[in-house]
């Protein structure tokens, strides 16, 4: 399996990205009235395919959506196998009091942090990553 597996060099190399936008969770029953150009990211549930979409095309699709996020992505390729990083992340995350909704991709690891708490959940990580030099 390609990417990284050694935490350490997993968290010290993980460089947090901000991508710019906001971003929205929403549900759709039927995933045909979406342009899939359009999302994310999508996952079947039993309730419905939830998405992961900018929040100005929601609002033009007219979903419902509770929650506003800003997306950081750690640059580093982490492997699908790798341990321990999300719980790491997580973690400090929550040691202050941050919320996240983490999607793995085949390269890197995605983070959706409440859009308020952007700026301190990138400090966050920021320093974790500085604490494996």
């Amino acid at each position: 399996m390609s990417g990284k597996t050694n935490l350490s060099e997993l968290i010290k190399g993980m460089t947090p990205q901000h991508i710019p936008g906001a971003y929205v969770f929403a549900t759709v029953k039927d995933i045909s009235t979406i342009d899939r150009a359009d999302t994310i990211c999508e996952f079947k549930e039993n309730e419905g395919t939830t998405v992961v979409i900018e929040k100005s095309k929601a609002d033009k699709l007219h979903l419902q959506y509770d929650y506003i996020a800003a997306w950081i992505t750690l640059t580093i390729h982490s492997s699908l196998d790798a341990v321990g990083l999300t719980a790491a992340f997580a973690t400090a995350l929550a040691q202050h009091n941050i919320s996240c909704n983490v999607i793995a991709g085949y390269y890197h690891d995605h983070i959706f942090v409440d859009s308020k708490d952007v700026d301190k959940a990138l400090s966050v990580l920021k320093q974790l990553s500085q604490s494996q030099v």
